[in-house]
């Protein structure tokens, strides 16, 4: 009897809180090791998206989805035990990038193919990355924020950075983007970087306490918050809300995968954008790969654009296209199909978007 997971009804799908056991012995297995439940897309949209995209590539395989929570200790183990268990493909996002290279070279040894999902692993062989354009992303996030500070009438304009996981490919493309656009800004003396900060993990309670540090050593003096994910973003917009701010009085930017919680946000104006990664796109094409590799026919040489250095190899990249998300185009996450009008202005109806669109 299959299990409601995610809103899909999944005889493959196995829950991570649960730890992962075999249901069809005489199938073949894909492990979906995902990296933690902080940035809560991985188990709420990826996880079942890509279920359901196997179940029609390749309806013969048996997905496991397993969470490491946030502890590279334990994914190395789930990855042992993919490979213990006969894993004809894992499917990887890094619980620490930085911290990945065993977990690689287990897989390597046991001659099982690793197909990186988002987040890179440094380290070690990997046999494709299905991920977003990181420079792309962070080239959308730095060219929003600096619309929005040149439109700032003040002469000084003082930003807050909070950065993601220090080491990972992701971040150093992310900062490279958007440094297009602000150091130009901060050698013209419009802007003053006044604090700055890697987030382990993309904690958002991390992101907060830099952000209600940020604003009580400079008194409140604090014009913009970037972040790099909408969970850097959602911790400066708690640390807003905890000290008493009002939607609007400062600016946040920066966002990233336009989660429900982010899109909501948006609708009341304490978060300014979110770069929309279409997770249904990038759950698809990761099993189109799988798929492919499992039919013993290697990575689609048709789907791969680019690559990501790892430090140990150039991996094959599948970069897929990115697009900026503000209040005034709100209704293209609607019309992609990634969240409906109601899952958006849920608890914020009265919001002049929700309004004009419920």
């Amino acid at each position: 009897m299959g299990r409601l997971i995610g809103g899909l009804l999944a005889t493959t799908f196995i829950a991570s809180a649960m730890g992962g056991t075999a249901v069809a012995q005489d199938k073949s297995k894909v492990f979906f090791l995902l990296p933690n439940q902080t940035t809560i897309r991985f188990e709420s949209r990826d996880a079942p998206f890509f279920v359901q995209a196997m179940k029609e590539k390749a309806p013969d395989v048996e997905v496991v989805v397993q969470n490491a929570q946030g502890d590279p200790t334990k994914q190395q183990s789930q990855v042992e035990d993919a490979i213990a268990q006969g894993a004809k493909v894992i499917l990887l996002t890094s619980a620490d990038a930085n911290l990945a290279a065993g977990e690689l070279a287990a897989a390597a040894n046991a001659n099982i193919p690793v197909v990186l999902y988002d987040h890179d692993a440094v380290g070690g062989k990997a046999d494709a990355h299905i991920v977003f354009d990181s420079l792309a992303v962070g080239q959308e996030q730095g060219k929003r924020a600096a619309e929005l500070i040149k439109a700032m009438s003040k002469p000084l304009v003082k930003v807050a950075r909070v950065k993601g996981n220090q080491g990972e490919y992701g971040t150093g493309q992310y900062e490279k983007g958007q440094n297009e656009f602000l150091q130009p800004l901060i050698d013209s003396g419009k802007v003053k970087v006044v604090c700055e900060q890697y987030t382990q993990n993309w904690d958002p309670v991390l992101a907060q306490n830099f952000a209600e540090d940020c604003l009580t050593k400079n008194g409140g003096d604090v014009d913009v918050f970037l972040g790099m994910n909408d969970g850097t973003t959602g911790g400066s917009v708690a640390a807003l809300i905890s000290q008493g701010y009002k939607p609007g009085e400062k600016l946040v930017t920066g966002g990233q995968d336009a989660t429900v919680e982010a899109l909501r946000y948006i609708a009341q104006g304490w978060q300014d954008n979110s770069v929309l990664k279409d997770l249904k796109v990038q759950a698809t094409q990761a099993a189109d790969v799988v798929a492919s590799i499992v039919a013993g026919k290697g990575v689609p040489k048709d789907v791969v654009n680019g690559k990501v250095n790892n430090t140990f190899m150039d991996v094959p990249a599948v970069f897929l296209p990115v697009t900026n998300i503000t209040k005034d185009n709100l209704g293209d996450v609607v019309s992609k199909g990634v969240w409906t009008w109601a899952e958006i202005c849920k608890g914020v109806e009265t919001t002049d978007v929700c309004a004009k669109n419920l």
